[in-house]
């Protein structure tokens, strides 16, 4: 018929494309169209689709999952300071991101609070096999995908800021493996790269946690009776109510918090 299926929004489940939907676009297609015509018309589909998608899972998880959330602001001097000691003895492309380090303690903090790495399936709670940290990508053309780094607490960080480069340039491409998508235990969501302080995220169903990054922020700071300036980064937590409370869930961010105060326990 003439049809390009690529361009061609699905209305059976989970957005599959139906017989029904292809004859008619047939029915409704312009005779002749140009590539470039094509090409857009498939972007805007596609991130039309993922909005969808996004939507969804999100109206889920507002609606079945009991949030609380948690705030710390973590003193990060000593971590920026290591890192930059270590970048310099290194050629640009294989510096270290403070990202890296932010998926590491998490992971690392994962592992010894089991209760925020995992799933809600059938009324309780499934312990995670190994801890596959999500990490949120916004994407060019919009949207959003989360996939995971596999088994983040037994990697090195010069492993870990490979991985993430790779991830982060696949899921870009449209390139990612089914397993990255379905396999993350916990997610972060770092945006600080856009400016903002605070991060307050939504779980993404069936996982129980998610934590979040704020930029690294230069502020006024008491230490040991005097004044200094420090820089701080917002840690928030949002998790699920049924799986855990706030104790817990504020033991897990001082966790993460002294992770990333000692950045030479990350290292390995």
């Amino acid at each position: 018929m003439g049809v390009d299926v690529d361009s061609v929004t699905g209305t059976g489940p989970q957005g599959a494309v139906t017989v029904a939907d292809v004859e008619g676009a047939g029915d409704t297609a312009p005779p002749q169209q140009s590539r470039s015509q094509a090409a857009t018309t498939t972007a805007d589909n596609r991130a039309a689709l993922m909005r969808k998608s996004i939507a969804a899972a999100m109206s889920r998880s507002k609606r079945e999952i009991p949030h609380y959330y948690l705030a710390d602001e973590v003193h990060v001097d000593g971590a920026l300071e290591w890192m930059s000691e270590r970048n310099s003895q290194r050629p640009i492309t294989e510096r270290l991101l403070p990202a890296a380090l932010y998926i590491k303690a998490v992971g690392v903090a994962a592992r010894r609070f089991p209760e925020f790495n995992g799933f809600w399936r059938d009324g309780e709670f499934e312990p995670a096999r190994g801890v596959h940290v999500g990490v949120a990508i916004s994407l060019r053309a919009g949207g959003l995908v989360a996939p995971a780094i596999h088994d983040v607490p037994e990697m090195g960080l010069e492993q870990l800021m490979r991985d993430l480069t790779d991830l982060v340039a696949r899921a870009r491409a449209g390139s990612l493996r089914s397993s990255e998508m379905s396999d993350p235990s916990i997610t972060v969501t770092n945006l600080g790269d856009q400016g903002v302080d605070t991060v307050f995220g939504v779980i993404y169903p069936p996982q129980v946690a998610l934590v979040g990054f704020g930029t690294p922020t230069q502020r006024v700071c008491a230490s040991d009776g005097a004044i200094r300036i420090g820089t701080v980064v917002q840690t928030t937590l949002a998790a699920d109510h049924r799986v855990s409370d706030g104790h817990r869930g504020a033991l897990f961010l001082a966790a993460i918090r002294k992770l990333l105060q000692e950045p030479q326990s990350l290292e390995t």
